[in-house]
């Protein structure tokens, strides 16, 4: 099989620009301060949000910058040829002068780039960047493009954070995934940028890589437009699917901070990882981050390289007690040694979409 390489990675998010930013905030593991939503029209009980600082800006415009940055960290500045593929996911698409979304965040990015061969943007919710970065290294296995440009973005829509509002999964406190008081969670813009390649490609070349692309799984519970189906039994099977029957080293969950999201996917991860379950350390990047909706797995996936490069798990941003049913191992005091350079990253969706993958040390 067609070994996957991550020779690039780009990052904004309320930390601020670039995958260094995101570094730096990931050893601090100071939670972020949410803002208050100022857009009159809507009424909310909660309205908070992660801004990316600086001027508001798009979810193609935020890809579109993020995507620069990994070109130029892959050694790629100029995208070469029809060999080339974008894919990249996004929850809330960008938004028309009417609020209405628009599914074009990849596109664009090919647009801006001179990028003309396969252009494909992913809208499965909030696992639309795991669906992403998933299918692109599919595109690769399948000789259809040598380098993919890959990952998920996006940026406040007042439609996306009105709904989410109405179903009461806002959290008026912060993000804290598996506290025991968590109430739900707040949404954040941001983006996360992947160059994968094959590794014939990448070794011709001259590059180095952060990871490897091991493994993969998809599954649907079909169960609820919005409530995950209780047992867990589909995130199961997606992340055995991926882990191929390997433990990790560490696991970025999903960690939405809702409590049934919480709950059945820490259960869930106790089955998947048996008796490993009490020493295999979860690093929430969305108590650090917020929730980047569609972005949210391909941050995850950027976390995962910087985590492998730095053989160690940060600190997670600590909660006031952990809730005593999520029976996870999530280290606050001090970072920990990456037991096996192999990361695990989920991502789940309303309609039941997940996904999980594997990076592993190059």
């Amino acid at each position: 099989m067609t070994d996957i390489l991550v020779t690039g990675v780009g990052a904004v998010t309320c930390q601020g620009y670039g995958a260094a930013a995101l570094h730096a905030a990931m050893t601090a593991g100071a939670p972020p301060v949410p803002e208050r939503l100022t857009d009159l029209p809507v009424v909310m009980r909660h309205p908070l949000i992660h801004r990316v600082p600086g001027v508001p800006r798009g979810a193609a415009e935020l890809a579109v910058s993020a995507v620069r940055e990994a070109l130029g960290d892959a050694g790629l500045e100029q995208v070469p040829d029809l060999r080339v593929g974008v894919v990249l996911g996004s929850c809330l698409g960008d938004v028309g002068p009417d609020g209405s979304p628009s599914f074009q965040v990849a596109s664009a990015v090919g647009r801006s780039l001179g990028a003309f061969g396969t252009n494909i943007s992913v809208s499965n919710a909030c696992a639309a960047g795991g669906f992403a970065v998933c299918l692109a290294a599919d595109l690769i296995r399948a000789g259809e493009v040598d380098v993919a440009i890959t990952g998920g973005a996006d940026a406040y829509s007042r439609v996306g954070w009105a709904s989410f509002d109405r179903l009461g999964a806002v959290d008026p406190v912060r993000c804290r995934p598996f506290d025991r008081a968590r109430q739900g969670t707040i949404l954040a813009e941001g983006t996360g940028i992947l160059v994968l390649e094959s590794a014939e490609h990448a070794h011709r070349r001259g590059a180095s890589a952060y990871a490897r692309l091991t493994g993969s799984g998809w599954s649907c519970d079909a169960h609820h437009l919005t409530a995950p189906e209780p047992s867990g039994e589909q995130i199961i099977r997606g992340m055995r699917e991926a882990l191929g029957g390997g433990e990790p080293g560490c696991v970025i969950p999903h960690g939405t901070g809702t409590v049934l999201n919480d709950l059945v996917e820490s259960q869930a991860l106790r089955t998947v990882l048996g008796p490993g379950a009490g020493r295999v350390p979860l690093y929430s990047a969305k108590a650090l981050l917020g929730h980047t909706g569609g972005a949210s797995a391909a941050l995850g996936a950027v976390m995962a390289c910087l985590i492998l490069r730095a053989g160690a798990v940060p600190a997670n941003v600590p909660i006031d007690e952990q809730d005593p049913r999520c029976e996870i191992f999530l280290p606050v005091d001090a970072p920990v040694p990456l037991p096996v350079p192999r990361v695990l990253v989920n991502a789940y969706a309303f309609g039941g979409a997940n996904a999980s993958f594997v990076l592993e040390a190059a």
